[in-house]
């Protein structure tokens, strides 16, 4: 296996903690912090290049707050400059692990994300089914859904440096490494990862690279994709997508120290549809999850009083609901959208005009 060596050099370089600048401030210029560091920009920019080439760089402390959304989020921002710093190290050794990534891993990759992973679902529904249409198959075909139980909380320093190690040979940049990992834990030291981060993002691919590995080098299994800590199996025999299972529980309690979500890990018919990724997928058309119609409802009620009361700008109001609209038209969703369009007549119309 070729290690990477003398990458260091490239991460401290001026243009790469430019480029990192330029990345971490988009769409962001104007908050405080990134105000702040780009009034001095080249000032601050030449420090933390001489912090680096020098190895006093110390990560700074993380703006904690909680996210609600499906469920609650404990997020750990870190400050502006450190954020930069992360871009420059994802910049030098993101694409080195990257292409060594089976091409359904779906989060958090450039040319991915979830259209692509739904698209890939749909693909290998329509598959199965023209293999059980040949092999004129009359039983049930079935998927097995798994997520892994407080995937970042549970991510363990030591096997990530460990497989880090197997692709970076650069004892500086492990230096790097091992500052960000160290400047954040969950409940014990050495075990979890910010979910803030852009290097988690990173870090959590590499980790579950190995699973991925498992399951088409190991298992050999044709049907299987994975979005960040979700993944789905299709087999043709619950019993066999039972064994796999133990199999997969097994790797990653030996190999990861991790754990499948006892709720989340389920087998199904797929006839009955896929729900993932915001989605209920089927192999020709995907619907909307009644969940995210009632929320937004709901939601857009309250927009809509707090724009009439003004306490809220159009502009606010409009981007929420074209955010949503966009998220509904990926989907097969026509019907309810003009159904929609009736019961929120005014609201629409302030996205389309």
């Amino acid at each position: 296996m070729k290690t990477y060596n003398n990458l260091f050099n490239k991460i401290y370089s001026f243009e790469n903690l430019h480029l990192a600048y330029l990345k971490a401030s988009r769409c962001k210029r104007y908050r405080d912090n990134v105000l702040e560091f780009s009034y001095n920009l080249e000032g601050n920019l030449l420090k933390l290049q001489k912090e680096l080439l020098n190895q006093t760089y110390q990560h700074g402390k993380y703006r904690e707050f909680i996210v609600k959304d499906l469920k609650k989020r404990h997020i750990k921002a870190a400050p502006f400059r450190d954020r930069v710093v992360h871009h420059a190290l994802c910049n030098i050794i993101e694409p080195i692990f990257d292409k060594g990534f089976i091409c359904d891993s779906y989060a958090c990759r450039k040319d991915k994300g979830t259209h692509k992973a739904i698209k890939k679902t749909q693909i290998f529904l329509r598959s199965i089914s023209d293999v059980k249409a040949k092999k004129a198959l009359l039983e049930d075909t079935y998927c097995l859904q798994c997520d892994i139980s407080k995937y970042f909380a549970s991510i363990d320093h030591k096997i990530l440096l460990n497989l880090i190690k197997k692709k970076i040979a650069d004892k500086k940049v492990l230096w790097l490494i091992q500052g960000i990992l160290d400047s954040s834990y969950d409940n014990e030291p050495g075990k979890g990862i910010p979910i803030g981060n852009l290097t988690s993002q990173l870090f959590a691919n590499i980790y579950l690279n190995e699973l991925d590995k498992f399951m088409k080098h190991e298992l050999k299994i044709r049907y299987y994709l994975r979005y960040m800590d979700d993944f789905l199996i299709f087999g043709f025999k619950k019993n066999t997508l039972r064994q796999i299972e133990n199999r997969i529980k097994e790797f990653l309690n030996n190999s990861l120290r991790l754990k499948l979500h006892p709720k989340k890990d389920i087998i199904f018919p797929i006839n009955k549809g896929i729900n993932f990724l915001g989605y209920i997928i089927f192999k020709d058309y995907k619907l909307l999850r009644k969940s995210s119609v009632k929320r937004f409802i709901k939601r857009t009620k309250i927009y809509q009083k707090k724009l009439d009361e003004g306490l809220m700008n159009r502009k606010k109001f409009k981007s929420s609901l074209q955010s949503w609209l966009t998220y509904a038209r990926f989907g097969n969703s026509l019907r309810l959208r003009k159904s929609l369009e009736k019961k929120f007549n005014y609201c629409l119309s302030l996205v389309v005009y």
